[in-house]
């Protein structure tokens, strides 16, 4: 935990080009800039609000820590969204035994219609036989 509170307050400084400890919209479009991506003085102020839980229009340190970790969070959905297509490939918004069978022999696991079956049961939580989006997330983060 120290190591990523201490890459944390490294990023933060190194974001908090003044050193007032805390970081303005502008310091964060200049932050964006040096990485190659392209933030306006707008936008950069939407996502300072965001997060300013004081209300001074700048990020401290916690709210900084918050900014970005809900950035992570987005990235995993993200992630998972893009899962759960792979698996689904029927275009019908959940995933079957049938596009879960073709997605384990991808993957090399063959697996038969009965045992994908009992698979997606297990995290099945309403019911219906195939697994939605939540039901898969569910089942990714357990």
């Amino acid at each position: 935990m120290a190591s990523t509170s201490s890459t944390f307050l490294k990023v933060f400084n190194r974001f908090d080009a003044d050193g007032d400890g805390k970081i303005s919209p502008t310091e964060l479009v200049a932050a964006m800039q040096t990485i190659g991506q392209q933030l306006s003085v707008k936008d950069a102020e939407a996502v300072v609000e965001s997060v300013d839980s004081d209300g001074d229009g700048m990020l401290s340190m916690e709210e900084f820590k918050k900014l970005m970790e809900e950035g992570e969070d987005v990235g995993k959905e993200k992630e998972l969204r893009e899962a759960f297509e792979m698996y689904e490939m029927e275009g019908e918004g959940c995933i079957t035994a049938k596009s879960l069978k073709r997605m384990l022999s991808r993957l090399g696991s063959s697996r038969n219609v009965e045992e994908c079956t009992v698979m997606i049961r297990q995290f099945d939580l309403d019911g219906d036989g195939v697994l939605s989006f939540e039901e898969f997330r569910a089942m990714m983060t357990a």
